[in-house]
């Protein structure tokens, strides 16, 4: 979807103009449980033999395929289970491995049967065994104490991303298939952001185990059960139950979202800050389930002469323009300067591109706000991880979210305090200029986590910080007729707020169309 052109002109804060130049410029977003309880199942396709089945060439044999996990923190249990039927040849096999989270493990292959029920009936005795479920009532699957839980995962193998990267051999293989339509440096930053080794390197640094939960197969629903254990969690521990009810639950959580802690004792979930750090966690897995998702319909394979590049689908998935800024133009040294003059002094990123973004609809939406005046230029920082999911649904609102200033989407006028929530992918980071429709501002200085909405007669919180970017140096840009504030100056300290909680300031808005994403930075970490 190629961009709108849209006119935009800077004036400095003081009223002299600066210059005026052409440049380029839902999905509704439900909530995260909700739209994940609510999705429906797919249908089962081909399954993969377990990759340490080395000891004869198979396939499995119909849908007898279970991964299992238990968790119990008490007994320092954080252990997997996988059985399956296979067929090779003319005969059956039941294959089961059982071990410690994050290794091998043991394994035996049974067989072989000449008769299929024979491979399946040793399938069906481990499964109850193992579980208290049987097989044939596995949709209703009821986990027990002291048992292992079923896995879900989407078993649809055109869910699973088969090309990479450009260079990749699937591509190579690949015939009849066109040069990319994208500039390179656009091209560069779809590969970045729909990376299948971006996306593991992210699960693995959150500790989950990928062989549980593997990409492209991510379920939809087991995430929603992770949130429903937490919330059981936040529950228990605002009315003060006893340890060992947190242990149980917390075994629960790690049950159900398979965790590597290789041989350390799983941690107990028993304060709100944890809590909060797993449910980030789920937000980014629901994020990564998304483009996963959104890949994979893009590169399900069509009966035409020669298919777009890899690359093209991709971008095109997202139903957002992506407009590269050149480098000379007045927008980028603006936000350039604007980067520059308030990011950390040790730890200054360096911009590789910025793009103008256009998500499809977000005009619309955002010009239900044309009443509200003070407009701002604002950073947003986010891991590399959910900018599909971003640049196709927005920024949103999460269900499950929550920080110091409440239920909303924060937003900051310093890049120093945004790019502490960049997590980077192979050395790049991704951040995120949003206009945002302040309107009245209801300033607070100390922490309310309770919040869900500004006070009546206002539109946003500002929760202000000891220190702002100088307000004499600010500059506005005229976007769709709209005038819109840049700070261009250093942080400077702010003596009435010297008492604040917070030291760099915090904007909050708390309906996700009083902002629009405007501009998108790759920067080098």
């Amino acid at each position: 979807m190629a961009p709108k052109r849209r006119a935009a002109s800077f004036t400095k804060a003081g009223g002299k103009k600066v210059k005026q130049e052409p440049e380029p410029p839902k999905d509704a977003y439900q909530s995260a449980r909700e739209a994940l309880k609510a999705s429906t199942p797919q249908e089962k396709g081909q399954r993969k033999v377990d990759v340490h089945c080395v000891q004869i060439s198979a396939e499995v044999h119909e849908d007898y395929d279970c991964m299992l996990n238990q968790t119990n923190i008490g007994s320092n249990n954080n252990k997997f289970y996988v059985i399956q039927v296979l067929k090779s040849g003319n005969g059956f096999y039941c294959w089961t491995r059982w071990g410690r989270v994050g290794e091998t493990g043991q394994s035996k292959l049974l067989g072989p049967y000449s008769a299929m029920d024979q491979a399946t009936r040793e399938f069906q005795k481990k499964f109850r065994e193992k579980t208290k479920n049987s097989w044939e009532d596995r949709k209703s699957f009821v986990s027990h104490s002291g048992k292992y839980t079923l896995i879900e995962v989407d078993g649809d193998d055109e869910a699973e991303v088969k090309v990479e990267t450009v260079d990749g051999p699937e591509m190579k293989a690949t015939k009849n298939v066109l040069p990319c339509t994208l500039d390179g440096s656009t091209q560069k930053l779809i590969e970045l952001i729909f990376s299948k080794q971006m996306f593991n390197d992210a699960m693995e640094a959150m500790n989950l185990d990928i062989k549980k939960m593997p990409l492209g197969k991510l379920s939809k629903a087991q995430i929603a059960k992770g949130f429903e254990v937490l919330e059981e969690i936040e529950a228990a521990v605002k009315s003060g139950s006893r340890r060992h009810d947190l242990e149980e639950l917390s075994s629960r959580f790690f049950t159900i979202i398979p965790h590597n802690f290789g041989r350390a004792r799983p941690p107990v979930i028993d304060d709100g800050t944890i809590i909060e750090q797993k449910k980030d966690m789920l937000l980014v897995l629901a994020d990564i389930e998304l483009a996963q998702t959104l890949q994979a319909e893009a590169h399900k394979p069509k009966e035409v002469e020669a298919v777009p590049h890899p690359c093209d689908k991709d971008y095109q998935s997202l139903n957002c323009g992506l407009s590269l800024l050149g480098k000379d133009s007045e927008e980028f040294k603006i936000i350039k300067k604007y980067l520059d003059v308030t990011a950390s002094p040790n730890r200054k990123p360096k911009i590789v591109d910025v793009w103008t973004v256009d998500r499809e609809t977000e005009e619309e939406r955002f010009g239900e706000n044309d009443h509200l005046e003070n407009r701002r230029l604002l950073w947003h920082g986010t891991n590399v991880a959910v900018v599909a999911a971003i640049l196709k649904s927005g920024l949103r609102i999460m269900p499950h979210s929550g920080g110091r200033v409440g239920r909303g989407i924060y937003f900051a006028s310093e890049n120093v305090k945004s790019a502490s929530y960049v997590s980077a992918a192979m050395g790049f980071g991704v951040m995120f200029l949003n206009e945002v429709a302040l309107g009245k501002e209801f300033t607070i200085t100390s922490d309310d986590s309770s919040l869900t909405t500004p006070p009546e007669g206002y539109d946003c919180v500002i929760a202000r910080g000891h220190v702002e970017p100088d307000p004499s140096e600010d500059i506005f840009i005229t976007l769709d007729g709209k005038q819109v504030a840049v700070p261009q100056g250093h942080a400077i300290r702010q003596p009435q707020y010297e008492g604040s909680s917070f030291t760099n300031s915090e904007y909050l808005i708390y309906k996700e169309s009083q902002c629009r994403m405007r501009y998108l930075l790759k920067l080098k970490l």
